[in-house]
């Protein structure tokens, strides 16, 4: 009999897996915007990693197996900012980039010590009331000027800097 329980793999596969292979994800910038659609604000969530530091994130997760990106999508949305966040999805799974993570760093601006990850990212709208949950302390709304300063993007690790730079290009804001 074939199990069908949706699930993902141990600790131990999971690191076996990524010592072989390329994981996939969906990353998220969530904004707030006005009635005209332009972005008001940008939320970071704040973290403190394994190590002790504070850093600012994006909404960010794997994909599991035979899950649908949207629904990964959702999923992450809904994990980092809580239930009533109310995330607008584009219709169309077009990512305003796709990120590659290296183990190695310098081979691209996105570095992950564990693993070589693939991420598709995209900038989605909340309209409602977001209270972080799981290892998020807090989600903070900063001004796209906010946003794009260097010391802001300094807090994020990773690369993440680069991937918030690259999605406030993309709705049109250029400093």
């Amino acid at each position: 009999m074939t199990d069908t329980t949706p699930g993902w793999l141990t600790s131990d596969e999971l690191e076996m897996a990524r010592a072989r292979m390329p994981i996939l994800y969906v990353e998220a910038v969530p904004v707030r915007v006005d009635d005209s659609g332009e972005v008001t604000s940008i939320g970071l969530l704040l973290r403190i990693g394994p190590d002790g530091t504070v850093s600012r994130n994006l909404v960010s997760g794997r994909v599991l197996h035979h899950e649908r990106v949207r629904d990964a999508l959702l999923r992450h949305l809904e994990k980092d900012l809580g239930p009533v966040a109310l995330p607008r999805v584009p219709a169309s799974l077009q990512p305003f980039t796709v990120a590659e993570y290296f183990p190695t760093v310098g081979v691209t601006p996105y570095h992950d010590p564990r693993q070589h990850a693939v991420s598709l990212a995209y900038v989605v709208p909340v309209t409602g009331d977001c209270r972080p949950r799981q290892d998020a302390l807090d989600l903070v709304w900063f001004s796209p000027q906010e946003a794009a300063s260097e010391a802001l993007q300094s807090e994020m690790p990773g690369g993440h800097g680069a991937l918030l730079k690259q999605a406030l290009a993309h709705v049109g804001l250029v400093f």
